[in-house]
C-alpha cells in the first residue's frame, strides 16, 4: 500500500533529480522509493558458495609455518631476473 511522504529538500536538488529520473524515464517518487530500499535492504553476510568452489577445498594442505607472502617475494624475484 503506497503512502504519501513530504519532504523538504534543497530547491536545485529536486531539479536535478527530476532531470535524472525524466533521462532514465522513471518517475521521482519511484527513483527515491528505489534509492530508500536500496539503502535500507539488509546486508547479508553469508556467501553461497558454489559446488565447484566447495569441491576444491581442502586440495591444497599448507605447512604451519608457510609464509605465503615470503613465497609470493620469491615468485616475483624468480620472474623478473
Amino acid at each position: 500500500m503506497d503512502k504519501k511522504l513530504t519532504l523538504s529538500l534543497d530547491k536545485s536538488i529536486i531539479e536535478s533529480a527530476k532531470i535524472y529520473a525524466k533521462s532514465n524515464n522513471i518517475s521521482l517518487s519511484k527513483l527515491i522509493e528505489s534509492y530508500l530500499a536500496t539503502l535500507t535492504k539488509r546486508k547479508t553476510n553469508a556467501v553461497e558458495i558454489t559446488p565447484l568452489v566447495e569441491s576444491l577445498s581442502g586440495v591444497i594442505s599448507l605447512d604451519d609455518d608457510f609464509d605465503v607472502k615470503e613465497a609470493y617475494t620469491d615468485y616475483l624475484i624468480e620472474k623478473y631476473k
